[in-house]
């Protein structure tokens, strides 16, 4: 993976804040809105039911998004962890 990607849906209520901060720090990702089309959908549900790091969110009947999908192979669900974090979105391997 060459480069951050940003899930999301434009119907989750997360979503607006989560990207104004992605925005605010100034990185450059891919936006893949998982409710425009099957396709998104489906690449995004083969990473969701795939990944362990997923596995807190649908016990508790969650989807996922907004997530961010950094180029290190990690992940950021929540907000309060994307503030404070930029030095972990400029790693890559």
């Amino acid at each position: 993976m060459a480069k951050h990607v940003l899930y999301y849906s434009d119907k989750c209520p997360d979503t607006a804040a989560f990207v104004e901060e992605l925005d605010k720090q100034g990185y450059e990702y891919e936006k893949v809105n998982i409710t425009e089309s099957m396709g998104n959908l489906k690449q995004f549900l083969k990473l969701r039911d795939t990944r362990p790091q997923f596995e807190d969110r649908k016990m508790w009947n969650m989807v996922g998004v907004p997530v961010l999908h950094l180029s290190n192979n990690n992940f950021i669900f929540e907000l309060n962890d994307l503030k404070g974090f930029s030095c972990t979105l400029t790693e890559t391997n």
